[in-house]
């Protein structure tokens, strides 16, 4: 997403990004993207338009239990996959054709969704219960008895 502003400006960029995930509540990451967003529309007109399209997506993770904020905010799992195919694919060097590169990558994939379905759980499933529980009590909260 900064490929679009110079390179000075994108360490104050990503601090000021890293702030809004950082609050402590949904009202206080919106109030924090605001400012953000202020600051950018002059600095990075590009930026603030991309932010302010992905607002919902940027701050869903604050409706979940505040238990899961951390690991929803994070993209660890997926740097460290990206970081995995890398370098398998820097061990075998020069691929014959795109299919086989593709090959490569895709059974990374598959075999890292198993074992997140199996093995290592990223959220256990006794939080994900309470996510649910929550939903299922609003749903019988909007219905009418």
């Amino acid at each position: 997403m900064l490929g679009h502003v110079a390179k000075t400006q994108q360490p104050m960029i990503a601090a000021a990004i890293r702030g809004i995930f950082q609050a402590t509540s949904l009202d206080e990451a919106r109030a924090r993207l605001g400012e953000v967003l202020d600051k950018l529309r002059t600095a990075a007109p590009k930026v603030a338009a991309l932010l302010e399209a992905a607002e919902p997506d940027l701050l869903a993770f604050y409706e979940l239990p505040r238990e899961h904020w951390s690991k929803l905010r994070s993209t660890n799992p997926l740097e460290r996959v990206n970081r995995e195919i890398g370098r398998r694919s820097d061990v075998i060097g020069i691929f014959p054709n795109d299919a086989a590169l593709i090959r490569l990558a895709g059974a990374m994939l598959i075999e890292q969704n198993d074992e997140w379905l199996v093995a290592r759980r990223y959220l256990s499933q006794e939080s994900l219960a309470l996510v649910l529980e929550e939903a299922i009590e609003e749903v019988a909260q909007l219905t009418p008895a």
